[in-house]
């Protein structure tokens, strides 16, 4: 291994074996650990420090980075307390996710680290937000994210540096290419003999080290960020090494041929470092040795400490209120009594609108939004009050956008995601259940990420740009669902979302858009989230509905002048009015739960179920759903309307009336 010093110093030199021996001594500690039952699970990175300790140094501190679960040297080389990092792995209090994570699947905004989620990939998205917040700052700032050779096979991958390339985002994606994905080898999982050939595929710079040589990761890396933070780009690091134990310790090694496991043992990274150092008299036996006891004191005080603790004990009020991000909504009125009439599909626009001009540090993201204007003309005009740093055409890469958001979100910004049909969300789908959603509970990052859902059947548009798809997030703790079914609401519900630290999917129903107009206040306002609202009071029946459900129920009763109808608009599904719905079934005493979406499963069955539960004394009838029928959504005008409910609706409140 061929280690070339340059002009740096012999301190220099120095820190970067202290942090390459730190990593390596805790890794030796845990085996042990792990074969005394001590410990549950292990990802070694034995044999890849050289990569995460290389990078992590030549970073400035406050630097962004995106680590897997075998770059402990990243946590390592950012002097986080070990008691900490062993407590997070133990699952006790003083870790940095309250026992609710594992491993390193955690972030730290004061080292600046956002860890990863088991899922491979997401991370990329993350990183792309953070850069661009950086780069909208006009900070002078690197973002690194970090990937297995096996992860790169992910779609979130290809679409992160997409968005980086086109977007000229300040990103190094680093592939560990330790050979193999889990037990797959390299020839299984792709064709390319190198990761830096597919840089001239996306456009921009990419480069193959020796990621077992620390000196070559820091001088690359350096001169790297050091480039990059004069010329925003993104660069495609390949680093070429090897995992010398399995893809976590229960995995084993059966499946390397030892013949490969002797030649890598040969490239120990630190074993050659340590070689290199005293060759050149920058360290000596004595050294190592103080610097053994000094590591060994650090990781042991650390043990005690840790070893000591208990799991944390169980509080339900605490699970429950750590969902949410804590925030307080303050209704705002509009300031004048200004109205004008809208449409449904104006009040949209002039709450993003409104919302762009209160906050400075909105950014809104999605297909064609910009001097288009969307496909829907929302945004129409937006580039030429805000700008195109503000208002961001988006390549067709839903996942690596809902990313950006929460990347933005941890720099301190917002982030308005638009979905050019709900039903596109599926390609983001995992991002919002599972980085947006419990990112919060994981480690007290909100997620300031409003996801904007066009929805809704009615205009033939067959089964990939007519579903309702609101009920794949209800059961999704996290998540904040709004579903306004008028103008007012739209713009007062819009405007609220953004103000919410938390994730918020954003539903607007596509009939709706230019169907129905409302005369609202021009100036800036708020609607209360998960507040229901009586459209119309009745005493012999409550419907419980939301969005088009609302305008169905109204026209039906229109034709029914003897029935008397309680009314009640949702509006906000997650958290949904419970209390409301408590005082119509208790008013009423039968109830009918209205919604588009399918019946099975669907948001009207978990309602139903609630009542059952806390009202049943209250009801002298059974719950009825109408909903719509449990196939897709056709395309033909006559199919589809039989497949909406709304032909059914007066058959069962006629039922409900007379049971």
């Amino acid at each position: 291994m061929n280690f070339n010093r340059k002009k740096y110093t012999d301190n220099t030199l120095r820190d970067l074996f202290e942090g390459i021996l730190f990593p390596r001594m805790i890794e030796e500690k845990m085996l042990i650990l792990l074969r005394q039952n001590k410990i549950s699970k292990w990802f070694s990175g034995i044999g890849q420090e050289a990569i995460a300790v290389g990078i992590t140094l030549a970073l400035d501190d406050d630097e962004y980075i995106l680590p897997m679960h075998r770059n402990l040297g990243v946590f390592t080389a950012r002097k986080i307390p070990f008691e900490r990092l062993f407590a997070q792995w133990q699952g006790t209090l003083k870790g940095y996710t309250k026992g609710r994570d594992r491993s390193f699947h955690f972030g730290t905004t004061e080292h600046h680290i956002v860890g990863m989620i088991s899922h491979l990939g997401p991370q990329n998205g993350v990183a792309d937000g953070i850069a661009l917040a950086s780069k909208l700052k006009g900070e002078k700032k690197v973002t690194v994210v970090f990937n297995g050779d096996g992860g790169t096979s992910e779609g979130d991958f290809h679409e992160a540096i997409n968005v980086a390339a086109v977007w000229d985002l300040p990103v190094i994606f680093v592939i560990e290419n330790n050979g193999y994905g889990l037990s797959t080898p390299s020839n299984e999982q792709f064709r390319c003999e190198s990761f830096a050939d597919k840089g001239i595929g996306y456009g921009v710079e990419a480069l193959s080290i020796d990621g077992n040589n620390i000196l070559e990761v820091y001088d690359t890396v350096r001169l790297l960020a050091e480039s990059l933070r004069k010329q925003h780009r993104p660069v495609l690091l390949e680093c070429r090494t090897f995992r010398m134990r399995g893809h976590e310790e229960a995995s084993g090694i059966k499946y390397v041929p030892k013949q490969l496991l002797q030649e890598w043992a040969k490239k120990d990274p630190v074993e050659n470092y340590e070689q290199f150092m005293l060759k050149e008299g920058i360290i000596d036996s004595d050294y190592i040795e103080n610097l053994r006891q000094k590591i060994k004191k650090e990781i042991e005080l650390g043990l005690a400490t840790s070893l000591g603790e208990t799991y944390p004990s169980a509080d339900t009020q605490s699970e429950l209120e750590d969902v949410f991000a804590p925030f307080s909504q303050r209704i705002i009125p509009p300031l004048s009594e200004n109205k004008s009439e809208k449409r449904f599909i104006d009040a949209i626009r002039e709450g993003l609108q409104q919302s762009m001009e209160r906050y400075d540090n909105l950014v809104l993201m999605g297909q064609d939004i910009a001097e288009y204007g969307g496909v829907f003309k929302i945004t129409e005009g937006f580039v030429e009050q805000f700008g195109k740093e503000r208002v961001r055409n988006t390549p067709i890469c839903e996942s690596a956008i809902i990313g950006a958001g929460l990347g933005l979100s941890i720099k301190g910004m917002k982030a308005m995601v638009e979905m050019q049909f709900a039903d596109f969300v599926t390609e983001g789908f995992n991002q919002i259940v599972n980085n947006l959603a419990k990112t919060y509970w994981r480690w007290a990052q909100h997620a300031d990420v409003v996801v904007r859902m066009p929805t809704g059947a009615g205009t033939a548009a067959g089964p990939f740009h007519s579903q309702s798809n609101e009920a794949w997030f209800f059961h999704t703790p996290g998540l904040k669902i709004v579903y306004p079914s008028n103008p007012y609401d739209a713009k007062g519900l819009l405007c609220a979302a953004i103000e919410d630290p938390n994730p918020v999917m954003f539903f607007e129903h596509k009939l709706l858009y230019r169907s129905i107009r409302e005369f609202i206040p021009s100036d800036y306002y708020t609607v209360e989230i998960g507040k229901a609202k009586r459209v119309q009071e009745g005493d012999d029946l409550s419907i419980i509905t939301y969005g088009m459900g609302v305008h169905w129920t109204m026209e039906i009763l229109a034709a029914m002048p003897g029935t008397h109808a309680d009314v009640i608009d949702l509006r906000t599904l997650l958290p949904w009015d419970k209390e409301m719905v408590t005082a119509t079934v208790q008013k009423t005493n039968r109830v009918l739960i209205l919604h588009e979406d399918s019946l099975t499963g669907g948001i009207g069955a978990e309602i139903s179920a609630w009542i059952n539960e806390h009202c049943f004394k209250s009801l002298d009838a059974p719950i009825i759903r109408v909903a719509a029928l449990d196939t897709a959504v056709p395309f033909a005008p006559t199919l589809e309307q039989n497949y909406l409910p709304k032909d059914r609706l007066k058959a069962a409140i006629e039922t409900l009336v007379s049971f």
